[in-house]
């Protein structure tokens, strides 16, 4: 599926429902790019707790395990991209023109450690 627009009016209502079904286990990377710093990676592979648009104050708060949140003020654009397995990216543009990328991966699944040979 191609990236789309997120009208503004559903923004409340798509990261609810996104929190619900909470991409279970998924882990999120974060890059800003933006004048004066460039591209830079916020947050690298973290999991994901939630993603939550608080409208009232116009910000998008991207919740991670460790007491981590990244916080997007004054939201003016979300473009999503889904595929097979779900939201892969997520495009944010904020007030300042700074884009946003969050990306979201499933954590690699290894096999359980063999037991020590006696």
């Amino acid at each position: 599926m191609a990236t789309q627009k997120l009208e503004k009016k559903r923004w409340h209502a798509f990261f609810d429902a996104m929190s619900k079904m909470l991409l279970s286990g998924k882990r999120v990377e974060i890059e800003v790019a933006g004048i004066p710093f460039g591209d830079q990676i916020a947050v690298e592979w973290l999991p994901l707790v939630g993603v939550v648009y608080d409208p009232q104050d116009d910000v998008l708060q991207v919740i991670m395990e460790g007491h981590v949140d990244h916080m997007i003020h004054d939201v003016r654009e979300i473009y999503i991209d889904e595929g097979a397995a779900g939201l892969e990216s997520m495009l944010v543009i904020d007030g300042d023109g700074a884009r946003q990328i969050l990306t979201f991966r499933d954590p690699l699944m290894l096999p359980a450690p063999a037991e020590a040979l006696h």
